[in-house]
């Protein structure tokens, strides 16, 4: 199933507008700031993405070659299998939503297996399509109202975030979060028919999960509360 032109337009530009936020962090801290492409010190353990950013990663999963294709893929089913044992009602296509919250929104912070989408470099095989957490993960994420949504500050920085000038550090977070579930909520009833809020997974089982194998009406119509209803995330 792919996601309508509409959709994903809207997503891309709404990662734009993040890569431009973080970017001019990055350029006014200067050497004071560790995190860029092929920095993959936090890509590491399991974390949920969202259906959308899901879809994002396996349509540009599809275009690598066939071989690089399978090498990923054989590291994800040891996960797979890992995830079943613990949950053995994880089934295709792999959704979280059914299980316990808490079970799958606080992983280990001690697994320091790389995701299997870095290459031998430590480089993303599809940057271009990494999900929004990945984006902002490194920075601390606060509102231009001052409010704090817990961004988690990369421990590798020789200087802090928090001495960038608040005209460059701050940023319109509040909206962003609510674009993100507005958008979400137009994927949902595209496939559903249903205007869900949560569909998530994680990158192993979004990468071997097939989408467009999935009957996405027969979803159950039950709405999640939204990960996002009090616009906090998760770093």
């Amino acid at each position: 199933m792919k996601i309508s032109r509409e959709i994903e337009s809207e997503y891309r530009r709404l990662l734009g507008d993040v890569d431009a936020w973080f970017n001019r962090c990055l350029a006014a801290g200067g050497t004071a700031f560790s995190c860029r492409g092929g920095c993959s010190a936090c890509c590491r353990g399991l974390f949920d993405i969202t259906l959308l950013d899901a879809f994002l990663l396996k349509n540009a999963f599809s275009s690598l070659t066939p071989a690089t294709q399978a090498e990923v893929l054989q590291t994800c089913h040891p996960r797979l299998e890992e995830l079943q044992q613990r949950w053995p009602g994880l089934q295709p296509p792999y959704l979280l939503n059914h299980l316990p919250e808490h079970e799958w929104t606080e992983m280990p912070e001690n697994d320091e297996t790389p995701c299997p989408l870095l290459d031998a470099d430590g480089f993303c095989l599809v940057y271009h399509a990494r999900p929004l957490t990945c984006r902002l993960h490194g920075l601390p994420n606060i509102d231009c109202s001052g409010e704090d949504f817990d961004g988690t500050t990369c421990t590798l920085h020789k200087g802090d975030p928090l001495n960038l000038p608040d005209d460059i550090l701050r940023w319109r977070f509040r909206d962003v979060f609510q674009e993100e579930i507005d958008i979400f909520h137009k994927l949902t009833e595209q496939l559903t028919g249903t205007t869900l809020s949560e569909l998530d997974t994680f990158i192993p089982l979004a990468l071997l999960a097939d989408y467009d194998k999935v009957d996405w009406t027969r979803m159950s119509p039950r709405r999640h509360k939204p990960k996002r209803t009090d616009l906090k995330k998760k770093g």
